[in-house]
């Protein structure tokens, strides 16, 4: 049976042998992009090239994306969400396309992952005559073909929830299920976005699994979607060739490929586990929570959900620390703080009173010590950061405890669920300790008195905030999910100035630490020990903007990374860059590695200002300018 560092290798290894560069990992936290606080996908750094950008390693591409998505936090808790967890890519930029992609994938399975082709079963795009976009019956004519060479008939229908199986192996999907894009179906795209029909391939665990943890199916029709426990979609072959303009959906100049893998799924399907908490990804870190809580992972509903969530969200939040983020509360260090603190109230439902997430870091290295060595490098910083906030989050966690006895003694002999999910929301305490609770102090729980009915209005609570904060955010998500704008392009090319400039009037010692670009402003993160007098904010200014005066020329080249830092080119994220990188020169005042997108002269930037700046934890600082015409 592969262990998880040899099934990432082995995938490596095969799309290598077909002829594509391996990437490494590019950051959780984007650089660059304002959209979006996560990557949540692999091709979501690929996106320029997606859209016709020749990328400077080639055609054919591959690697395995550390990705975190926060939407699926409330999922976690069953036996395959998490939110953290790997993707195995390939990506195709106008060279192969489906008759390679599938065959390949389906060979890397069969073949080299050794998983039986009689338990694969696959849904294809339905088609939108609406859209204009044709039935996907190419993609069910290689599939056939390819279960045929091993013997199997692979029948393709219609998906109907009321029949079921249907007695078929492919299944044709609407758009809805079997289309692709950043934001999901057709109807959700923004104007610029591009997207595909793609194919799914699903893992069959066996009858024996149906409905093992998801009763709510109890007496429905079983097919390859319903999440009864059964089937576990494991890979998506996505054939990005299409834009969303306003004329309708036009084909992309390329046709391109655009492959996603479960890598934690398919190391379930490996072991013909469902469950991928059973995985040594996650049992190293599961024994650990049995010593210190003293239950065992199987002696109930409860104790799996807890030590599922514990499990998955320490390795999120370590994987987001070891990308430069800590706890606040504001953008990606909400939600480390929320990971580990719905962590701390899972610990205490099973019995764990004390610290122990610092515990649970040196697991976590040793887990990624061979594919992601900075996170043992910096295990004693990640160390520190778990039990500082751990510490924190236990008198806030009293002060909960307080206001549920001050609302119990305020409101008599009933809990509504409103005041449920006031406590979730505000203090952080999750339904089933509030239900636990009320139980205890002998409270009813709402008018029906009925814990399915509570629950139900709990969850409609939770429903009516998530649109208010979803619509609340919509301005600041709008216009797209990879913003290359004229005038981010100029920001994103002061940055580069700033930076320099930074490291004349403060010294060498300033690094990069990340950066945000908006069309309004930019915002930069840089290591330095104490705040900027307002001298040298006026020094740093005048810097930038005699560059942009002399009207500097913008040049790139493509080269080893080697070269470039021999040459002189800054770059301070080693572990995300490839072999090749592209370095831009601003006259002989900056050269950087970066992937752009920059102007051609410093001369149409305008004039540049330096506006506040805040420190961002021990020894960074961060600082915003802004361009004006």
């Amino acid at each position: 049976m592969l262990s998880p560092n040899q099934l990432r290798q082995a995938y490596l290894d095969f799309f290598a042998e077909l002829g594509h560069a391996i990437l490494p990992s590019a950051s959780i936290v984007p650089e660059n992009d304002p959209t979006t606080l996560f990557t949540g996908s692999g091709m979501q750094p690929m996106v320029p090239y997606l859209l016709g950008e020749k990328h400077p390693l080639g055609r054919r591409l591959a690697n395995s994306q550390r990705c975190f998505r926060s939407e699926d936090i409330e999922e976690v808790g069953d036996n395959r969400h998490t939110t953290f967890f790997e993707m195995l890519g390939n990506w195709s930029l106008g060279d192969y396309f489906k008759e390679e992609q599938l065959r390949w994938f389906f060979t890397f399975l069969t073949q080299k992952v050794g998983l039986d082709p009689r338990r694969l079963y696959v849904s294809v795009f339905a088609g939108s005559p609406q859209l204009g976009i044709p039935r996907d019956e190419t993609s069910v004519d290689i599939w056939q073909r390819l279960f045929a060479e091993v013997g199997i008939e692979a029948p393709a229908v219609d998906h109907a929830p009321q029949k079921g199986m249907q007695g078929g192996r492919i299944f044709f999907y609407p758009d809805t299920k079997n289309w692709w894009s950043r934001a999901g179906a057709p109807a959700n795209m923004p104007l610029g976005e591009p997207g595909g029909p793609d194919s799914e391939v699903f893992f069959d665990f066996g009858e024996q699994w149906q409905l093992h943890e998801h009763s709510p199916f109890a007496g429905q029709p079983c097919h390859i979607n319903c999440d009864c426990g059964r089937f576990l979609e494991i890979g998506n072959s996505v054939f990005m060739e299409y834009q969303k303009t306003e004329a309708g959906f036009i084909k992309l100049p390329q046709h391109n490929v655009d492959f996603g893998g479960g890598f934690e799924r398919i190391l379930a399907a490996v072991q013909d586990d469902p469950d991928i908490f059973q995985t040594e990804l996650f049992q190293p870190l599961i024994r650990q929570l049995e010593q210190i809580s003293g239950q065992a992972y199987h002696d109930s509903e409860l104790a799996r959900r807890s030590f599922r969530i514990i499990a998955d969200h320490v390795r999120a939040a370590i994987m987001i620390i070891v990308d430069g983020v800590e706890p606040s509360n504001k953008e990606q260090g909400y939600f480390i703080r929320r990971l580990l603190r719905r962590s701390m109230r899972s610990a205490r439902l099973i019995g764990i009173d004390r610290a122990f997430l610092g515990d649970l870091a040196p697991i976590v290295a040793e887990l990624y010590a061979e594919p992601y060595p900075q996170v043992k490098e910096n295990q004693a910083q990640i160390q520190a950061i778990l039990e500082s906030e751990e510490q924190k989050f236990a008198r806030t966690l009293d002060k909960g405890l307080k206001e549920f006895d001050k609302l119990v003694q305020d409101r008599g002999i009933a809990i509504s669920p409103e005041t449920a999910f006031y406590l979730y929301e505000t203090y952080g305490f999750p339904l089933e300790l509030t239900l636990e609770m009320a139980k205890e102090n002998g409270l009813k729980l709402g008018e029906s008195r009925l814990e399915a009915d509570f629950i139900a209005a709990f969850d409609r609570c939770k429903q009516r905030h998530a649109e208010a904060s979803r619509t609340a955010s919509a301005g600041k998500f709008k216009g797209g999910l990879q913003d290359q704008s004229e005038q981010t392009t100029r920001l994103h090319t002061a940055t580069h100035l700033l930076h320099q400039a930074l490291r004349q009037v403060l010294g060498p010692h300033v690094q990069q630490a990340g950066s945000n670009i908006t069309a309004d402003r930019l915002r930069f993160d840089f290591t330095h020990p104490e705040k900027l007098s307002e001298t040298q904010l006026q020094q740093i200014e005048q810097i930038v903007n005699e560059q942009i005066e002399a009207d500097l020329p913008v040049s790139v080249e493509t080269m080893p990374l080697d070269e470039a830092l021999e040459a002189g080119a800054l770059a301070f994220f080693g572990e995300r860059y490839g072999e090749t990188v592209k370095v831009y020169s601003m006259g002989r005042f900056s050269k950087e590695v970066c992937g752009g997108p920059h102007v051609d002269h410093t001369g149409i930037l305008g004039r540049f200002e330096v506006g506040k700046q805040e420190s961002i934890g021990s020894g960074k600082r961060r600082i915003y300018g802004y361009l004006k015409t």
